[in-house]
C-alpha cells in the first residue's frame, strides 16, 4: 500500500498558530520536559544507589520513571522543534514510528499505574503477607507483562494503519501523530480498523481503571480502620495526591480516546492531549516518588555524601 500513496508527509498543526503564544508554549514545554527528566532521572538514580529503596514499590517506580522518559521523548523534543523553527512538516515514516512509539509507551503507562496500584493494595491491605506476595521474581513477571500485553495489543493496529493508502489531505490538527487523526486522511475505509481500536482502548483505559480503582478502594477502606488519627491523616494525605493525579491522566484520556464522536480533530482535543501526555507526566515523580520520605532521607543523605566528598578533594 505504501507503493500507491500520493503522500510522502504531514503536516502537523500545532499547540497554536499565534507566534507569541508558540514562543510561552516552547518555553512552558521546554521547562515541562526539563522537570520530567531532573524527576525521573533522580528518581532512578536514587532507587539504585540505596539499598533500603530496593524494594518492590521502588522498583516499579524505576520502571515507571523510565517508561516516563520514553513516553515524553517520543513527542515532546519533535514538538519543541516545531515551535521553534514554525516548522511544522513530519515525513511519513517518522509519523508512523512517533504514532507507534506513543502509545506502545501510552499503554505501558495506564498497565504500570494499574500495577503500582495493585502493588500499594498488596502493602496497605496485606501487610504480614506482602513480601511473599510482592516477590522477585513475581514483580520482574508484572512488569514484563505490562511491556508485553501493551505490545500485542497495539502491534496488530500499527501493522493496519502502516498499510493503509493516504492519497491527501495531510493536514492533521495536532501536535503529534494521532491514530484517530491518521484513519481519518486515510483515502480507505477504515471502519474495521476504528472499532478494533476502539476495543482496545476499552480494554486498556476501562480495563486498568477498573484495577486502579478497585485497588485504591480496598485502600481507602483499609485506612479508614486505622486506630490513629493521625495514621489515617498521613495515609490520606499520600493517597489522595496519588488519586488526584490519576483521576486527571484516566479522565482526560477516557475523553480523549473513549466517547461517542471518537474522531479527533478539535482544538479541545489538544488540551486534553496535553494535559494526559505533558502535565500528568511532570506531576507524576514527584507525587509518587519524590515527596515519598525515603527518598526525601536518600536525596540529602547523596547531597551531604557528595558534598563532603567535594570537599575532601579540596
Amino acid at each position: 500500500s505504501m507503493n500507491h500513496t500520493g503522500v510522502v508527509e504531514f503536516v502537523l498543526l500545532g499547540l497554536s498558530n499565534n507566534r507569541h503564544l508558540e514562543i510561552i508554549l516552547f518555553v512552558f514545554l521546554m521547562i515541562a520536559y526539563f522537570l520530567i527528566l531532573l524527576g525521573n532521572f533522580t528518581v532512578i538514580s536514587i532507587t539504585l544507589v540505596n539499598h533500603f529503596l530496593h524494594t518492590p514499590m521502588y522498583y516499579f517506580l524505576r520502571n515507571f520513571a523510565l517508561l516516563e522518559i520514553a513516553f515524553t521523548s517520543t513527542f515532546i523534543p519533535s514538538t519543541l522543534y516545531s515551535l521553534l523553527t514554525e516548522r511544522k512538516i513530519i515525513s511519513l515514516p517518522a509519523c508512523f514510528l512517533q504514532m507507534l512509539f506513543f502509545f506502545y509507551f501510552g499503554t505501558c503507562t495506564f498497565f504500570h499505574v494499574a500495577t503500582m496500584s495493585f502493588d500499594r493494595c498488596v502493602a496497605i491491605c496485606r501487610p504480614l503477607h506482602y513480601t511473599t506476595i510482592m516477590n522477585n521474581t513475581f514483580c520482574l513477571q508484572l512488569v514484563l507483562a505490562c511491556w508485553a500485553v501493551s505490545f500485542l495489543l497495539m502491534f496488530p493496529p500499527t501493522i493496519m494503519i502502516v498499510q493503509l493508502p493516504f492519497c491527501g489531505p495531510n493536514v492533521m490538527n495536532h501536535f503529534y501523530c494521532d491514530t484517530s487523526l491518521l484513519l481519518q486522511l486515510s483515502c480507505t475505509d477504515t471502519e474495521f480498523i476504528e472499532g478494533l481500536m476502539l476495543i482496545i482502548l476499552i480494554i486498556i483505559i476501562p480495563g486498568t481503571l477498573l484495577v486502579t480503582a478497585v485497588s485504591y478502594g480496598s485502600i481507602i477502606i483499609t485506612i479508614l480502620y486505622i486506630p490513629s488519627s493521625t495514621g489515617r491523616k498521613k495515609a490520606f494525605s499520600t493517597c489522595s495526591a496519588h488519586l488526584m493525579v490519576v483521576m486527571i491522566f484516566y479522565s482526560t484520556s477516557i475523553y480523549r480516546y473513549i466517547r461517542p464522536a471518537q474522531r479527533g480533530g478539535q482544538d479541545s482535543d489538544k488540551v486534553l492531549s496535553f494535559f494526559f501526555s505533558v502535565v500528568t507526566q511532570m506531576l507524576n515523580p514527584y507525587i509518587y516518588s519524590i515527596r515519598n520520605n525515603q527518598v526525601k532521607q536518600a536525596l540529602k543523605e547523596s547531597m551531604l555524601k557528595a558534598f563532603s566528598n567535594s570537599l575532601r578533594l579540596e
